[in-house]
């Protein structure tokens, strides 16, 4: 009796299907939400031995699957549904997606789709990702900097193209779009686009321009304008570079071609210039013994070069000027400011020997007493010039 009741339960029928066959439905998800994890990551290990026969991924598994198992939990669930709704009398099949069919019939089936399509599309990008992971590995075991920027320009590149194909496909499948109508369709109107991405355009060239002539590569020392930084990333519409001041500023690569670039990488020396302002009680025998050991010392330091110059330049409103001029040999900020530090210090130490001061912006103000002005009266001014730090 109770097996009977069983039975009828079990084939009574709700919404055009059997409890049962809700029941197998239900357990289809169940076990799909359970074991989509579980599959995800034996289908990762899967795909990554074959990965790995062809591109020697040198035992980047957990990279793969940090990359790819949460796309594929997504596209397996999206699996096991399908099959869960086969069950039902609830058909999935595109071929029985017909004109006459309920709205949310066909509004259900298309959302599928899209949903698989992103997923895949999903798959495929972090699938990218992985690979240009390997590359960009190999690239840093090179001495050349140039396969350290194509890496991820193309990385970035192929995502694009892939994103804009998933794109069409869904035009395609899901909404019924004539796709090849639609892109030859373009052509008529290709100008307006063109001109709406005219900005993205220029940086998409300029990125191309860059890569054939190579003004800079990642990791070289710039400055653009009044920027200074290194050279981070290189992308097909942008140029990433960290500041001396340790921010990160994107520049369109049409702004990296179009403005004065000096690649300070490329250079052999670091150059210092300044003046040390001297008083005007110097003397002359002074500033010639002072120019003397600045230019000796400059020229026997290990880090300089001969091209150091020292002279006595100009007569400035407050000063005497002696230029100093050297170039240091190192493309490192760190060592370059510790050089000029310690030349710096021998400088201070060679005025002061030679009894020379170093001046200041001073200005000397001349009163003159009328000879019609009470002594009183001609007194009074000078506590006020004294007051107002006049020498």
């Amino acid at each position: 009796m109770d097996f009977i009741n069983w039975r009828e339960i079990l084939a009574y029928e709700f919404l055009g299907n059997t409890v049962s066959e809700f029941l197998i439905f239900a357990g289809i998800l169940l076990f799909g939400f359970i074991f989509k994890t579980v599959l995800s990551r034996l289908l990762s290990a899967i795909l990554y031995k074959l990965v790995n026969r062809f591109t020697a991924a040198e035992n980047n598994l957990h990279d793969f699957k940090r990359l790819l198992i949460q796309p594929l939990e997504v596209l397996l669930f999206l699996v096991f549904l399908y099959f869960a709704f086969l069950v039902l009398d609830y058909p999935l099949d595109p071929t029985e997606i017909r004109e006459g069919d309920h709205f949310f019939k066909t509004f259900a089936f298309r959302t599928y789709q899209v949903f698989v399509i992103v997923a895949l599309t999903w798959v495929i990008i972090r699938f990218v990702d992985f690979i240009g992971l390997i590359f960009k590995f190999r690239a840093e075991k090179t001495a050349s900097k140039l396969d350290d920027q194509l890496v991820p320009f193309f990385k970035d590149f192929s995502k694009v193209l892939i994103v804009i194909f998933a794109f069409l496909s869904m035009l395609g499948i899901v909404f019924g779009v004539n796709v090849a109508g639609l892109v030859a369709g373009l052509g008529v109107g290709g100008l307006a686009i063109a001109f709406a991405a005219k900005e993205s355009l220029e940086n998409l060239l300029a990125s191309f321009t860059i890569f054939l002539d190579q003004p800079f590569v990642v990791g070289d020392l710039v400055q653009v304008a009044e920027l200074v930084g290194v050279v981070e990333k290189i992308g097909f519409r942008s140029t990433r570079i960290r500041t001396l001041e340790k921010s990160f500023v994107t520049l369109p690569n049409k702004f990296m071609i179009d403005k004065p670039l000096d690649n300070l990488t490329l250079r052999t020396f670091r150059r210092a210039m300044f003046d040390v302002n001297l008083t005007y009680d110097t003397t002359s025998e002074q500033i010639r013994a002072i120019t003397r050991d600045i230019q000796a010392y400059i020229d026997s330091h290990p880090r300089t070069n001969q091209d150091g110059r020292v002279r006595f330049l100009k007569l400035a409103s407050h000063s005497k000027d002696v230029m100093v001029l050297y170039f240091v040999d190192t493309m490192d900020w760190n060592e370059y400011i510790d050089v000029k530090e310690e030349i710096n210090y021998k400088i201070v130490e060679i005025v002061e020997r030679h009894g020379a001061e170093f001046a200041f912006p001073t200005q000397t103000l001349h009163l003159q007493r009328s000879a019609q002005q009470p002594p009183a009266a001609a007194a009074t001014l000078y506590p006020l010039a004294k007051e107002s730090d006049i020498e």
